[in-house]
């Protein structure tokens, strides 16, 4: 196997720690293996787009879903370190409204697995960090919501020390109970 799965608070977002091989050289994973992950989650899915991104330190991406062709999404780090974030966003859930947060970084090699149905983001914690990300279906911009960082209901603990960096379309984010909700 070349994962071990770490539970979450929320059952059905997996924290994948890879089997690492290092020495004096360097180390050797396998950052993903389609029969494990799918052993791991308990089902099969298709990959169809690969995302990286580079982001300074202080930079807030999120809470980000799309109502229609949801996402699932295997997040990781490659360089510096995040605290990622998942919302349970689906009404016929027992965690509806719930999240979880976790740090993800090029040293602990720590992957998240966030289902269809969750709105992620994540927070840059060091001087930079460059994020890589695998989804379960294309982006489609006219279906993309973003959920307010900072709302109140969702009272999300980000480890922060002055105001994030936010994006035009983070800073206008809806509250909690304005977005659309997945059944």
């Amino acid at each position: 196997m070349a994962y071990t799965v770490v539970a979450t608070d929320l059952p059905e977002v997996l924290l994948l720690e890879p089997n690492v091989f290092g020495d004096e050289r360097g180390f050797f994973y396998e950052s993903f293996n389609y029969r494990d992950f799918a052993a791991c989650i308990g089902y099969d899915v298709d990959f169809v787009q690969d995302n990286h991104s580079r982001s300074a330190a202080g930079v807030l991406r999120g809470l980000h879903y799309q109502i229609q062709h949801p996402q699932g999404k295997l997040v990781r780090v490659a360089q510096g370190s995040v605290f990622d974030v998942a919302v349970d966003l689906r009404r016929s859930s027992p965690n509806f409204g719930r999240h979880i947060g976790v740090e993800l970084s090029a040293e602990n090699h720590r992957q998240l697995w966030v289902p269809p149905g969750f709105a992620h983001g994540f927070l840059v914690l060091s001087e930079y960090a460059e994020f890589l990300y695998k989804t379960t279906d294309y982006w489609y911009p006219e279906h993309e919501r973003s959920l307010r960082w900072n709302d109140p209901e969702i009272a999300i603990s980000w480890p922060l020390s002055g105001d994030p960096k936010l994006s035009q379309k983070d800073s206008h984010a809806a509250d909690f109970r304005q977005i659309t909700h997945f059944e």
